[in-house]
């Protein structure tokens, strides 16, 4: 079900109207087939990716003059919000890439940004943001991934692993976080790693609970060479980087979050209305409505939680709380929602012949990535207590 959206300007409407195009165009008539299939092998949604890169949608928030759409944030998430409705997966990729250009859009050089950005937002590559490895997790500042400079110092080598890493082996660059020096979290940098190295393998894809379209696996460095050139900010930069990166692409998982969560509570809805017991349509029974009505409530939420932050961050204003505010928020309700959604369709809902089914096992590790909603309340309470 289409929901009404207040957008800044007519391009806003327009690039909502595209989306809602390529998803009932592209994206729903294949997403059952395409996530069962991934799901018994390796299988990753590379011409949907082109499909979304030639119409533009993944270079939104980006600067025109390097190829990007120049539109507001709050643009950005609401198409990122109407793909989750009809693919997760997909959405899932589309916030990841965006975050993987991030870095050098805000703190890149003008001559790193002439450089890099034209290719990150052509359409016709895709990232991978390489922070988490196997024994850091949230605790990014325990990370062990290092670049040591070699030769004349105008290059590094990294070794390392990461683990965790959507589009891994399918990405074209990979934006990495590695130990420059041993001083704790101020010891990390970030650097632009274009894919291709004999020295850089991959794990095998993990077996997920859902998105298993989002191929996830590790990615190891043997002694990748990257150039000084692709280092990003100063040497030891690279956890205020990541940490900014990552209040925004909590947005993203928060604006997918809540077009999973919109998707399903449109499923019930219409089950709801065409369901018969005891003569009558089961949205009849004030218990199922008034489900229904809460399901709605939190999806709404959801929404105007990460729109508002969103608006803070386009008008140049701290966002940091508000951006966990929304994780939280709008991951709890997905959660919810789908779990409520597969109630209202009973047993019909716990079977893959409808798509609640899916989206519930979807949900849940919205509240994992991009920092668990335990790091989001830790985020949320030294803020407000600060």
């Amino acid at each position: 079900m289409p929901v009404t959206r207040l957008m800044p300007s007519s391009e806003g409407d327009d690039l909502i109207a595209l989306t809602r195009e390529i998803c009932a165009k592209e994206l729903r008539p294949r997403v059952d087939d395409a996530e069962r299939a991934a799901a018994e092998g390796e299988s990753f949604p590379t011409e949907v990716f082109r499909t979304l890169g030639q119409a533009g949608l993944l270079s939104l928030p980006h600067p025109e003059e390097h190829g990007g759409g120049g539109q507001p944030y709050e643009v950005y998430l609401q198409v990122v919000e109407e793909i989750a409705s009809a693919w997760m997966s997909v959405a899932v990729g589309v916030s990841v890439h965006s975050l993987t250009a991030y870095p050098v859009t805000a703190f890149g050089t003008p001559e790193q940004q002439a450089a890099l950005l034209p290719g990150m937002l052509s359409g016709d590559t895709l990232g991978a943001y390489a922070l988490s490895e196997p024994l850091a997790g949230s605790d990014v500042g325990s990370m062990t991934t290092r670049a040591t400079r070699e030769g004349d110092g105008t290059a590094y080598a990294i070794k390392g692993r990461k683990a965790w890493i959507s589009h891994a082996g399918h990405a074209d660059y990979y934006t990495t976080f590695a130990r420059t020096s041993d001083d704790g979290g101020r010891g990390i940098s970030c650097f632009i790693v274009p894919a291709g190295s004999d020295a850089m393998t991959f794990g095998t894809p993990e077996k997920k609970m859902g998105l298993h379209c989002d191929t996830v696996r590790e990615v190891i460095f043997e002694g990748v060479p990257v150039d000084e050139a692709n280092r990003i900010g100063d040497e030891g930069q690279g956890m205020a980087i990541a940490l900014s990166a990552l209040d925004a692409g909590r947005l993203g998982i928060a604006a997918g979050a809540t077009g999973l969560a919109q998707s399903a509570l449109d499923v019930a809805a219409a089950y709801a209305q065409e369901r018969e017991q005891f003569g009558r349509a089961i949205a009849s029974n004030q218990g199922l409505a008034f489900l229904i009505a809460d399901m709605e409530a939190a999806v709404s939420g959801a929404r105007a939680a990460y729109l508002y932050a969103a608006r803070l961050k386009d008008a140049g204003r701290p966002f940091s709380k508000e951006a966990a505010v929304a994780k939280l928020l709008a991951t709890d309700a997905a959660m919810k929602v789908t779990t409520d959604a597969v109630q209202v369709l009973g047993g019909a809902g716990y079977t893959q012949d409808f798509p609640v089914e899916r989206m519930f096992r979807e949900a849940k590790v919205t509240q994992i990535f991009e920092g668990t909603n335990q790091i989001q309340r830790l985020v949320i309470s030294r803020h407000v207590l600060r």
